[in-house]
Order: structure tokens, then C-alpha cells, then sequence
């Protein structure tokens, strides 16, 4: 070992030697050793480093060191974790320096529900992302920041539509009908999940350069503060603000970003169409090649187009007459490639934190408001663009178009519109106005007071509104072939308006009990929010005949009483302990109040003292945890336990001798509706080594949700709907989560750090019934296209994952093709039925990692991130269109995807196996490129140049479009696009 030391000595020294320079004037070689000031323990790795060059060295293992500088030169000791020490060299050439530890960096806090905590402190799974960590490039949507960055979490968009909504799961769904989605806080401030009318996605209203961290809680220790809203996780989110007695600085940000469509579907083109039609007209009387036309028109080539965005920022922060504040405007415009298709958004916010009495009474405001525009483009067009015969025109000048505006449209032998025909693709875009106007407030207020007689004391009382307001038109021309019948909608205008209030008043003490080496940190609160929506809608037809006029409106409230007790004893064993009871009004008075506990036990390994011999550990600390949260966001109106009937439209009326009356219909309701409620069991160990330049987590949990809310088939013959929602079902999620960070070069002008995550999970339905039924096949679920309707691919069945395929295993030829009709019969009773189907794979994968790289030399920086997902399968129905039934069809020709060259199916085979797809994928969600000029215009701004490329590639052997879905049933996606992001950041 002694051997050992000595050779890696030398070479450390070797390699401070080879890093040196030798200065033009006067210079000395100096030497010396860099110890600890508190422990005088060697220091291993410290940067030595002359001020204003690039001559430098490192220590070696005894914290040693030699460089040759010149007399007078400035020369500073850096080191993680520890303020950097400068001096000046003068006669003497042996120079020890002791390193004071920086408690600034040592005491990162991170937020958790209701307050912060020391990073070190924390009990719970926290996990949080600072904006320099930000995924970059393009992004109009938030979550896009984070994505593969945290383990365990996922987060899918929905398509490549500009603002498009995001599906986030964070360790799965620990539900079955009701909301699987975490709980979202802004700045205190919960929002409403539901969405808002005209609007895709709840965060597009924040602005994502506004936004300082991402902090996810996790595990039930960490949630259940949060109580019946946090069964899904909690996704906190802090805004910029100002920093007391800062100068004023001045940020702006320009993008510039150009989106192309990265592929599309293989369909037979005007060519092979042609040869089709005409091979099997031979055979088959019902093929009509007749009705083909002279042109080759690639459909998707017509939709899509090359889009163009671009993004402005503007921030201003520091202080004002003592009063730290940060304001911010921001303006986006974006094109979607599926033409007509943007998104225009403009937002401002301001953040104001003074203190009063000496720091014993601190206020904070923060307003945000935004205003989009969208303009959303008609996504069947995708559909039938695959669909539309190839041979025909995009528009035909014979004049019997005229009344379609041109455009090609399929026509009956004698002349009147084919009904059944494909619509034609672009005139769905180019016809069709679906425009929405959102505006958007979230306003907070907090003023905390340090008591004075009591300054262990605090007392917080916060008040916030999340307000919205939406109109939205759809307006179709009336020369669209598809408003030729009179109740087709032809006009529509919609409007919401939502209004979400919050007060909370919380007591929070803290004492350092000195006597007995310990500290409590207790907190208690209350807490009131109310939920209202108001809605309506009025539709009409080309004859300006109403056939839709609704109005709407819902209110919930939530009532809350909870409670944190933080104890720390010696530094090292750390206790924490919730409890929080809800209110909703969306339970029978009977059931509406629910109790949420949680414990939570830390021991920090690294501070006993049987441990401190270690050196090249830092930190090591082990976490157990367990906690209830319940769930009430029921994805069923706000009323399901009381008795409802729902009104039906102006086309489904009942006829009463010369009159017609509008039907009303029950719906179903369960009075004894209950809680759902999720128990997790959390075990993780965080650690660090060589300074925390490496460090990361490793965590086991389990989570089982009771009394599921369950949307369940009603008996035949009751007068209520189809479907009812209940508690009934139990549901089991299993994983484990890896973090590993790493700082590989860490050098004055050159950094490079690595990161990699990787999740597992599964989950599996262990109830679905009250009574035990051994041939309780499960509900089905998953609705898919196919010949007629009420098609469902996927179950929700005792013992498999939720939403498994649920299908006929495929038999197939010698040559791997699979045989039209042929199944399995697995149960051997010598016919295939409903008993041969099998349970098959389901959408969520068992594995998904994210790894991610950031590299910096001199002004220079580069980096990469992108995720792995493994296990997740998609069922294409895209290609289930692949059928040679589908080609004519009541006097029009369909086409069809490539697919139908190999399976060459006559008839809809929907049921298949074949169809079920191994959807793994290796994504790069994004690579950047920046170069910054330091110190420019009187040494006052730093300017920033750079380069992105987003959706850079993905390697599958998905056969489809886009293997990343998030329902696991792929139908028609609107495409994720490559972008190039080309931006500039000024900072004044």
C-alpha cells in the first residue's frame, strides 16, 4: 500500500509539473501542503491556480503541491466545499495554506412541503433540479425542463402539437379511474389539475425562463403533508426572485428555432396504390380502379411543413430602495409542423421580498400572469392522410368542386357527396378554425413574522388565487364537405372560467436544545382552498340551427388541519413525523374527512466516529420511511357520491305525437364513496464520495393503494349509465431508483460533470372485486379503432399490470408471417372465443434511465441528455388499417400503411397479438452548444451563444411513428419534431 501511495504521489506530482509554466520574468518554484483548518487533515485535489492564467497544478494524495509562478503573482487554492484562499508570492517559496469549509455550500437547502430543509437534514425522497441543471433548447412547456433528469420520474408529451399536454408519473399510477397526476405547487400555490378550456396544458401559463428550481417529493414521508392530493408525488416549483442589496442586473434571451418533421408514416404511394388496385380488380368485382385519378399526391407531405418559432425573455432583478424584487416579460410564438397548427404566448411576472423590524417580519408577492393564443390544428387530418387515395389532387379545377372550395372531395356515381368517403386532409386544416384566447393569473401573498419576544417563533399566513378565463371559437366553412348534413356542427363557441383560492395560516417552532445535543423544528397549519368553474358552449349548424347550448357550473372545497415534527439528536439521527387530516366536499358527509400519517427515520452514518477514518467518504446516510396519502381528484365531476341526471343533446329527442321532447337520463352514483388511499414504504441510502465529487442514492419502495376509486361496468337493466364509479380494488407498486452524479475534471478552466439515473417499476392489480370470482376477467379499457365500435384492447385484471393488453396470440408460417384468423387455443376446447384471449404485455416500462452530460472549457460548453426506456409496448393502430377490406368501400378507395405488403390481411384482425409491439427505445432528447464572452462593453455583460438540437434521434425496433406513447395505443400521433434552437443570453 505504502508503494502504492508513493507512485500515485509522484504522479500527482508529475502531472502539477506538466501543468505549470514557466513565466518570461522572475520566477520562483513554490511549495507547500493545503490542509483542513478545522481537522488539519491533508486536502487531496486542490486546484492551485495563478490568477488570470491558465498556469496551474493540483495537490497530490498528502495534499502537496509544486508550481513554478512569478514574484508578485496572485495565486488562489480552490476546492469543493471549502472558500477559495488567495496570496500573493513574495520571498518565500513554502506556502502551506489551510482551507476554511464554505457552511454556505454545506447548508444547501431544499424545499419540502410548507418550509425548506437542510439538504443534509432531509428524511425524505427529494430530489431537487436548479435551472443551471435545465434540460435546453426550445420550450414552451415547463416539465420539458426536467425530462430523464430525476429517477423514477417520468414525463411523456401527448405529440409534438406546440404546448401539447404532458402525462408526468412519478413511480407509476397508484390509480385506477381517478387521477394519476402529481400534485403541482407553484410558489405555495396548488394548482387545479383539471385542464383549463383552450388550453392543452395547465403550465404552459408559466413562463419556463422564470422558473429557478423543480423539487419533487416522492416517497410518503415527503408527500404526506400534502395529504389527500399527494398519492401521485408533488412537484414544487420556485420562480426567480431578487436578493437583497444586489446591484440591478439585466437578463435577455432571444431564440430562434426552426422544427422539421423527422419522419412519417410508410403508406403505398401513387404508384403501388395503383398496381394494387389494379391487381386486385382482377379478382374481385368490388374494386373499382375506375375511381382512381392521374396524380401523385403525397397526403402527408401536403399537412406537414417545415415550422418556424421564436422566443423572447426579459428579466430584471436586484434591489429597489433596499427591496429585492425581479420582474419579467416574455413573449413566444410557435408554429406546429402540422400546418395551421401555433401557439403565441405572452407572460409577465413580478416577485417582491422585503423585510421589515430588523429581518423579524419578511413579505413576499408574486404575480403571474399570461396571455396564448392558440390555434389548434384539426389532428384527423393525420389519420386521413394516411388514408386518402394517393392518385387523387389536393384540389380538382372541374367546377363540381366548386361547392367544396376546390378542394377533392369522393362523390356518388350520381353526382351528391360519398358521406362514408375519407375526408380530404388538408381541406380539414385549411377549412377549420379552432382558436381559443386564455388569460391567466396565479397571485400570491406571504408574510412571515419572527415573533419578538418568542424568536423561535414563526408565523406564516399566506393567501393565493390561480384565476383564469378562456374564450374559444370553431368555426368551419360552410363549404367543408363534412357540413353538408344539417346536424353537423358548424359554429361553436365556448367559455370557462376558473377561480382557485387558497389561505393557510402556520405556526412554526424551532429550538436547539443544547443540553442534550438535539434540535426540534415543529410546525402546524391550517389550510383552506375552494375550487369553482363556470362553463358554456353553444353550437350551431350551417342553417344556423342550434343543436348544442350547455352551461355548466362546479365548485369543490378542501379543508386541512396538519402537523411536522422534526427532531434531531447529535447531528446524526434525524426523526420526522406528519400527520394531516382533509376535508372534500366531494365525499358524503359521512365519509369527507380522512387522516393521512407518515414517519420518517434518517441516520447520518458518515458523521460516527468510527466512520471519520474513512477519507474518501463524505457522505453516507440511510432513510426509511412510511406514510398514507389519500386521493380525491376523481377525474367524475365534483359530485359523485350524490344522484345526478344528465340532459341530452337536440339530436337525441323522443317523440311524442307532433312534439319531441328532450330525454333525461340518471347517472350513477355511489353515497358511500370513500378515500383512496396509497401506503408507501420507503428505504433509500444516500452517499458521496472524495468531497461529494461523486454522489448519488440507491432507494427501494412499495406502494399499495386500498379502496380504489374504480370506474366499474353497472349490471344490465338498471337505467343508469354504463359505467360507475366506486371503491373497489387494490393495486401494488414495486421499485427501486438509482442516482449517480459525478464531477470528473474540476479545474479552473475546464469542468465536466456526468449524470445517470435508472428506475424500476412495476405494478400489479391484486383486487378488483369485493367477492372472490375466479372468472372475473377484469374491465376492460383502452378503446381502439377497428370494424365497428366499442373496441377495447387493454384490461385492468387481478395479478397483471394496469392497462395489459388483452388479446388473441397470433399463429404464423414457416416464413414468420403472420396467418389472417388464426389464433391460439389456449384453453383447447377446439374453437377460438373470447376464452383464448390471453393477458399480454402492458405500456409502462419496467426499466427507464436517464443520463446526461455538461462539459465547460474556458468560454466554451457542450451538453447532452437523453433517456432509455425498456419495456414498454404499444399496440400500432396505425397498421390495423392494413387491410384489404378498407381498399373500396362504398364507391371511394382507401389507402393503406406499407405494412400491408408482408401481413397482407383481407379482414381487421384487431384482436391480434401481432399488433402489440416491444416499444424500447434509446432517446437523445437534446445536445447544446454554447461559447460566452466574458466581460465585454466596459466589463459589464456577459454574452452567450448557442446551439440546440431537441428530439435528436431515437433507436428502436418500434415499427411505428414514434415509440414514446403515452396510453400504450398508438393512433394517428401528432409527430414529435426535430428542433434547432439557435439563442443568445445577455446579462447586463
Amino acid at each position: 500500500m505504502k508503494i502504492i501511495r508513493k507512485n500515485l504521489n509522484v504522479l500527482l506530482m508529475a502531472l502539477g509539473l506538466l501543468l505549470s509554466n514557466v513565466a518570461w520574468s522572475q520566477v520562483v518554484s513554490i511549495s507547500g501542503k493545503v490542509t483542513d483548518s478545522a481537522t488539519g487533515e491533508p486536502l487531496p485535489g486542490v486546484t492551485v491556480l495563478v490568477q488570470g492564467t491558465t498556469i496551474g497544478t493540483i495537490t497530490n494524495f498528502d495534499g502537496e503541491y509544486v508550481l513554478s509562478v512569478e514574484k508578485g503573482s496572485t495565486v488562489q487554492y480552490t476546492y469543493i466545499g471549502y472558500k477559495m484562499t488567495e496570496l500573493v508570492v513574495g520571498e518565500e517559496t513554502t506556502i502551506n495554506v489551510s482551507l476554511a469549509v464554505d457552511t454556505e455550500q454545506l447548508e444547501e437547502v431544499v424545499i419540502i412541503g410548507y418550509g425548506q430543509v437542510k439538504k443534509d437534514d432531509a428524511t425524505g425522497s427529494v430530489v431537487a433540479i436548479k435551472s443551471d441543471d435545465f434540460n435546453q433548447g426550445s420550450s414552451s412547456s415547463p416539465q420539458d425542463l426536467i425530462v430523464g433528469k430525476i429517477a423514477g420520474v417520468n414525463i411523456t408529451s401527448e405529440g409534438g402539437a406546440p404546448g401539447s399536454s404532458t402525462q408526468i408519473r412519478i413511480r407509476g399510477g397508484s390509480s385506477m379511474s381517478a387521477s394519476n397526476d402529481p400534485l403541482i405547487i407553484v410558489d405555495g400555490m396548488p394548482l387545479d389539475n383539471r385542464t383549463i378550456s383552450g388550453m392543452s396544458n395547465i403550465l404552459n401559463s408559466i413562463n419556463p425562463a422564470d422558473i429557478e428550481t423543480f423539487t419533487v417529493l416522492k416517497d410518503a414521508s415527503a408527500t404526506a403533508i400534502y395529504g389527500s392530493r399527494a398519492s401521485n408525488g408533488v412537484i414544487l416549483i420556485t420562480t426567480k426572485k431578487g436578493t437583497k442589496g444586489q446591484d440591478l442586473r439585466l437578463n435577455f434571451d432571444s431564440k430562434f428555432s426552426v422544427s422539421e418533421v423527422k419522419e412519417t408514416i410508410s403508406v403505398l404511394n401513387a404508384d403501388e396504390f395503383r398496381d394494387l388496385v389494379n391487381a386486385r380488380a382482377v379478382d374481385h368485382s368490388s374494386v373499382n380502379p375506375d375511381l382512381m385519378g392521374s396524380a401523385n399526391t403525397d397526403w402527408q407531405d401536403q399537412i406537414f411543413q417545415t415550422a418556424i418559432g421564436q422566443d423572447y425573455n426579459l428579466g430584471l432583478s436586484g434591489s429597489a430602495a433596499t427591496i429585492p424584487f425581479r420582474a419579467s416579460v416574455g413573449y413566444t410564438n410557435q408554429d406546429g409542423i402540422l400546418k395551421t397548427s401555433n401557439l403565441e404566448r405572452y407572460t409577465g411576472s413580478l416577485n417582491v421580498t422585503p423585510d421589515f423590524l430588523e429581518n423579524h417580519l419578511k413579505l413576499s408577492l408574486g404575480v403571474k400572469a399570461m396571455k396564448i393564443n392558440n390555434r389548434f390544428a384539426d389532428k384527423g387530418a393525420i389519420g386521413n392522410a394516411l388514408r386518402f387515395d394517393p392518385t387523387q389532387p389536393v384540389k380538382d379545377d372541374d367546377p363540381k368542386y366548386d361547392r367544396y372550395g376546390g378542394y377533392y372531395t369522393w362523390l356518388m356515381s350520381d353526382g351528391t357527396r360519398n358521406v362514408n368517403g375519407t375526408r380530404n386532409p388538408v381541406a380539414q386544416l385549411m377549412q377549420r378554425a379552432d382558436e381559443s384566447d386564455v388569460s391567466r393569473v396565479i397571485a400570491d401573498f406571504q408574510a412571515n413574522y419572527k415573533v419578538h419576544f418568542l424568536p423561535e417563533l414563526n408565523v406564516t399566513v399566506k393567501g393565493g388565487i390561480d384565476y383564469s378565463n378562456s374564450d374559444g371559437t370553431i368555426v368551419t366553412d360552410t363549404l367543408a364537405a363534412w357540413t353538408q348534413a344539417s346536424s353537423v356542427g358548424v359554429n361553436r363557441v365556448y367559455t370557462q372560467e376558473k377561480n382557485n383560492k387558497l389561505f393557510n395560516f402556520i405556526l412554526n417552532y424551532q429550538k436547539e436544545l443544547d443540553g442534550i445535543d438535539s434540535r426540534i423544528d415543529a410546525m402546524a397549519g391550517y389550510e383552506w382552498q375552494h375550487f369553482h368553474i363556470t362553463s358554456s358552449a353553444v353550437e350551431w349548424d350551417r342553417d344556423d340551427n342550434k343543436i348544442e347550448d350547455s352551461k355548466d357550473a362546479t365548485e369543490n372545497y378542501l379543508v386541512s388541519f396538519f402537523g411536522r415534527l422534526n427532531y434531531t439528536f447529535k447531528d446524526r439521527y434525524l426523526l420526522t413525523a406528519t400527520v394531516r387530516q382533509d376535508g372534500s366536499s366531494r365525499f358524503h358527509k359521512d365519509n369527507r374527512w380522512g387522516t393521512f400519517p407518515s414517519f420518517a427515520f434518517a441516520w447520518r452514518m458518515s458523521e460516527e466516529g468510527f466512520m471519520q477514518n474513512i477519507k474518501q467518504l463524505t457522505n453516507l446516510k440511510l432513510r426509511l420511511g412510511y406514510g398514507v396519502t389519500g386521493q380525491q381528484e376523481l377525474n367524475s365531476g365534483d359530485y359523485p357520491y350524490l344522484g345526478t341526471y344528465r340532459l341530452s343533446d337536440n339530436r337525441t329527442q323522443y317523440q311524442f305525437g307532433d312534439q319531441y321532447y328532450t330525454l333525461i337520463r340518471p347517472n350513477g352514483y355511489d353515497e358511500s364513496l370513500e378515500w383512496e388511499e396509497t401506503t408507501t414504504y420507503n428505504a433509500g441510502l444516500d452517499f458521496g464520495f472524495f468531497d461529494n465529487r461523486l454522489n448519488g442514492s440507491i432507494e427501494v419502495y412499495k406502494r399499495k393503494t386500498e379502496k380504489l376509486l374504480n370506474t366499474i361496468p353497472v349490471p344490465a337493466g338498471t337505467n343508469f349509465t354504463d359505467r360507475l364509479l366506486t371503491n373497489v380494488g387494490d393495486l401494488e407498486n414495486n421499485g427501486l431508483e438509482f442516482s449517480l452524479s459525478g464531477i470528473v475534471i474540476s479545474k479552473q478552466d475546464m469542468n465536466w460533470e456526468l449524470g445517470f439515473n435508472l428506475a424500476y417499476n412495476k405494478n400489479e392489480v391484486t383486487r378488483l372485486t369485493n367477492y372472490d370470482d375466479p372468472d372475473y376477467r377484469g374491465v376492460e379499457v383502452g378503446g381502439i379503432s377497428g370494424v365497428g365500435v366499442g373496441n377495447y384492447i387493454q384490461i385492468n385484471a387481478v395479478g397483471h399490470s394496469l392497462n395489459t393488453f388483452y388479446v388473441y396470440q397470433q399463429v404464423y408460417d414457416t416464413d414468420g408471417k403472420p396467418i389472417e384468423g388464426l389464433y391460439v387455443d389456449r384453453n383447447n376446447d377446439g374453437q377460438i372465443t373470447l376464452d383464448d384471449k390471453y393477458y399480454y404485455k402492458d405500456p409502462a416500462p419496467t426499466v427507464s434511465m436517464g443520463f446526461s452530460s455538461k462539459f465547460n472549457y474556458k468560454n466554451w460548453d457542450f451538453g447532452f441528455s437523453g433517456r432509455i426506456s425498456l419495456g414498454n409496448y404499444v399496440y400500432n393502430n396505425v397498421i390495423v388499417g392494413a387491410r384489404y377490406q378498407e381498399l373500396t368501400v362504398n364507391e371511394y378507395l382507401t389507402n393503406m400503411p406499407s405494412e400491408i405488403k408482408f401481413s397482407q390481411f383481407e379482414t381487421a384482425q384487431q384482436y391480434s397479438d401481432y399488433f402489440v409491439k416491444d416499444a424500447s427505445f434509446l432517446r437523445m432528447d437534446n445536445i447544446s452548444l454554447g461559447y460566452t464572452f466574458k466581460k465585454i462593453i466596459h466589463d459589464k455583460v456577459n454574452l452567450r451563444l448557442y446551439s440546440t438540437v431537441q428530439n435528436v434521434f431515437v433507436i428502436t425496433d418500434y415499427d411505428g411513428l414514434d415509440p414514446e406513447i403515452p396510453s400504450g395505443i398508438d393512433n394517428d400521433v401528432y409527430p414529435r419534431p426535430r428542433i434547432f434552437t439557435f439563442g443568445l443570453s445577455a446579462n447586463f
